[in-house]
């Protein structure tokens, strides 16, 4: 039975501590963990002693093979987190990162064909499906709503370079022969979009029943509604793995340097075209990202996100790295100081 849950030889292969057994996390709750190991699924706390001063990061997630002293008719003990061969994070707004998912093969980014469209969003989680060490695939729903669908694909994938992209209407399921490569059984894909672009609707057409509840969306900006209250890894009738996850519409980029430089290649192959190498890309002579902006090659919105997750990144890396930290608020300072001076410079002057 645990083999239909993705287990592997290298999961299986791992040293456990006598009297422990190997389980997959299929949910994860505010005080426990839904888990399934050889004697089947059941609930599951942390073993406080293990986990003592543990970060986030260091918590088992949805997708997670843990350590488990099982207890299948009572509640079961997690020991310890088994190597992860993907993980997919985003920022805690409280500061550090916060892990969502865990060993899966594929990042399916739903985003739906209506005027909530955005295509910043979608290259934001690009960025984080990148840096999550799995590979992305963009699913387009509501297909049969937009009249646009052809110029919208090509509009993507200008951007997203080797991304595959599929147009999708989860009621009729039509486009979803295409995706068949992806839908292999043992193999687990993880959902990543809003609430309201269909992710319930598209993981009942995979699985051809009412495994999800829907909802409908507000007619009058295309939102939806959490249908989604937590995460799960959900187990189809043809094999496949599924891991919902609820709508994220703010979704912070955190520490995905690696998925940042994925997503946005061209601007950066562009930069190393750049006459300097420190150019910042604005007004310096014979640099190749604003001559790309000025004959039109390198969209210009596309430029603008990338400016702005730049920004974000480094906000982040300051704000969880106290060395940067120092040196950001010793350049500050600085300025400060400097204006004071010209400020009683000028005072002096005046009073003259």
């Amino acid at each position: 039975m645990i083999n239909n849950y993705g287990f592997t030889d290298f999961f299986e292969a791992q040293t456990l501590q006598e009297g422990l057994v190997p389980a997959r996390v299929t949910a994860v709750f505010r005080d426990f963990f839904k888990v399934i190991s050889k004697d089947g699924e059941h609930l599951a706390k942390l073993k406080y002693v293990a986990f003592m001063g543990a970060m986030n990061t260091d918590l088992p997630a949805v997708g997670d093979f843990v350590a488990l002293e099982s207890y299948p008719q009572d509640t079961s003990l997690i020991h310890g987190v088994l190597d992860r061969k993907t993980v997919f994070k985003r920022s805690d707004p409280a500061g550090g990162e916060q892990l969502v998912a865990a060993n899966f093969d594929y990042v399916f980014i739903v985003s739906s064909l209506n005027h909530d469209f955005s295509m910043n969003r979608l290259e934001r989680y690009l960025t984080i499906a990148w840096d999550s060490g799995a590979k992305p695939v963009i699913i387009l729903t509501k297909a049969d709503l937009s009249d646009d669908v052809a110029q919208i694909v090509t509009e993507i994938e200008l951007v997203a370079y080797g991304v595959p992209v599929f147009p999708v209407d989860n009621l009729s399921k039509r486009g979803f022969e295409a995706i068949e490569a992806f839908l292999k059984p043992g193999e687990t894909v993880v959902l990543l979009g809003s609430s309201g672009v269909g992710k319930s609707s598209f993981i009942n057409a995979l699985s051809g029943e009412s495994l999800m509840k829907t909802s409908g969306i507000r007619e009058d900006d295309s939102k939806g509604k959490h249908t989604t209250t937590h995460r799960e890894l959900h187990l189809l009738h043809t094999g496949l793995l599924v891991i919902d996850t609820p709508g994220m519409r703010e979704l912070g980029i955190g520490q995905a340097s690696d998925g940042l430089g994925e997503t946005f290649q061209d601007i950066e192959d562009l930069a190393t075209r750049c006459k300097f190498r420190n150019c910042q890309h604005g007004t310096e002579p014979e640099c190749a990202v604003q001559a790309a902006l000025a004959d039109g090659t390198l969209p210009e919105a596309h430029y603008t996100n990338w400016v702005k997750l730049k920004r974000e990144l480094a906000y982040f890396e300051r704000k969880n790295d106290p060395v940067l930290q120092r040196a950001e608020k010793q350049k500050w300072k600085a300025v400060h100081k400097a204006l004071e001076t010209q400020y009683k410079s000028n005072l002096k002057a005046r009073k003259k």
